[in-house]
């Protein structure tokens, strides 16, 4: 029977709006947070992570088939369908689950054991997996699960915190191991059907589908250097993805999943993967030997910025061009000092700034514009190598030049 009140009705409705849209207010505010997606949690019950908050109860809940399910085999709806199934098939079993395992302490020195979870891809069938350094940094012991759910032990190979990247083994004959062939990323375009497989939130194997979002992204690295190369997708992925293969259709890798950007710590259809071509690069000197060496020009630089150029006019100095790098300082008999190229001859006062003036800008890399750090580290990460010879353009005394230096390796820490 019909209310007799027609506005008493939409009561009930309206309040639970009302409340919904303030939820999603306070929920909005907050600026976008670029996450590793690395899942830790810890194995001590009552113990919290440090910085970390207990999480929600969630209302709804995941759990495996039962033995009495019906086998069924669904008919593909779709070409796209079909190609989407028969990735998963070809590369699932070569997507592992990475178990990073270590000790902490609290302030009265109590053990607190810490546990985090991540993926991984075979690489070769010598054992090799790939994943990414933020799963395996600090850890004590790795345990790697197989498709097949067996749980085998790993060790760390070599890692690259300025790339974001390790190679893990595990002790497998080659017959037992299924490796996930790399791709050509250089061969991408937006929009571009993409899959992702790892284990979010644990859940192992999990598959999510998307498109290319972009390219060439620049990511910073776990250690505040650059990632080049990054592709963004809107795959959804979350913790507990990174590490995990992103393939096109034909089953290739073309990126190792690693970040998100994200207002809420979940996935907001803004993640990161880096290139197969950095992989391709990276991973054969960690197999080799244990670590990649960055290439350097042997400088401290100071970006020309707005704000600067008229503290150095101010200072003495004449700055013939409105963006580069200021060589600070060179390092003795390195790269850049067996070149030529000056550093800061004298420091001068400016209010409370001791301003350095007199040394060479860089502004070109072979041709290559150079106006800020991040340019800087990825040109030289991405195009070059340790013992190439480059050709820097920089500014001396208002004439520019060009002068060749051939590349060291950066300085550990």
């Amino acid at each position: 029977m019909e209310s007799r009140n027609p506005s008493r009705r939409w009561l009930i409705p309206a309040l639970i709006a009302a409340l919904l849209s303030f939820a999603l207010l306070l929920g909005g505010i907050g600026g976008a947070t670029l996450m590793w997606m690395g899942l830790r949690a810890e194995r001590s019950p009552g113990q919290l992570s440090a910085g970390a908050a207990p999480l929600p109860t969630a209302t709804a809940t995941v759990s495996q088939p039962t033995a009495s399910a019906p086998a069924t085999t669904p008919v593909p709806t779709s070409e796209l369908e079909a190609q989407i199934a028969a990735v998963y098939q070809q590369a699932g079993p070569g997507v592992v689950n990475i178990t990073n395992r270590s000790m902490t302490y609290d302030f009265f020195l109590n053990p607190i054991p810490r546990e985090g979870t991540g993926s991984g891809f075979f690489y070769d069938a010598q054992g090799h997996i790939v994943t990414n350094y933020h799963v395996v940094a600090d850890a004590e012991e790795l345990q790697v699960t197989l498709a097949d759910g067996r749980s085998l032990p790993a060790q760390i190979v070599g890692t690259d915190p300025s790339n974001d990247l390790a190679v893990i083994r595990v002790d497998l004959p080659p017959e037992a191991i299924h490796v996930v062939p790399l791709g050509d990323s250089t061969r991408l375009r937006v929009g571009q059907f993409v899959v992702a497989i790892g284990n979010p939130f644990g859940l192992e194997r999990t598959l999510t589908v998307g498109v290319v979002s972009a390219l060439g992204r620049v990511i910073e690295s776990p250690d505040q250097r650059f990632i080049g190369e990054a592709i963004q997708t809107d795959a959804p992925i979350n913790p507990g993805n990174s590490g995990g293969p992103l393939l096109d259709l034909s089953g290739a890798v073309i990126g190792v999943n690693s970040a998100i950007l994200s207002p809420s710590g979940a996935n907001a259809g803004i993640g990161f993967a880096i290139s197969a071509r950095t992989v391709q690069r990276i991973v054969p000197e960690l197999i080799a030997n244990g670590r990649y060496p960055h290439p350097s020009l042997g400088v401290s630089i100071l970006e020309l910025t707005p704000q600067r150029l008229p503290i150095l006019q101010r200072a003495g100095m004449a700055v013939p061009v409105e963006q580069g790098l200021l060589v600070v300082n060179v390092a003795p008999d390195g790269p850049a000092a067996r070149a030529g190229v000056r550093g800061a001859t004298r420091s001068v006062r400016v209010g409370n700034l001791d301003v350095p003036v007199g040394g060479d800008i860089i502004t070109a890399i072979n041709g290559q514009p150079i106006a800020t750090r991040q340019d800087l580290i990825v040109y030289l990460e991405t195009r070059t190598r340790v013992g190439e010879t480059v050709q820097v353009t920089i500014v001396r005394d208002g004439q520019e030049q060009v002068v060749p230096v051939t590349l060291g390796e950066l300085a550990a820490g």
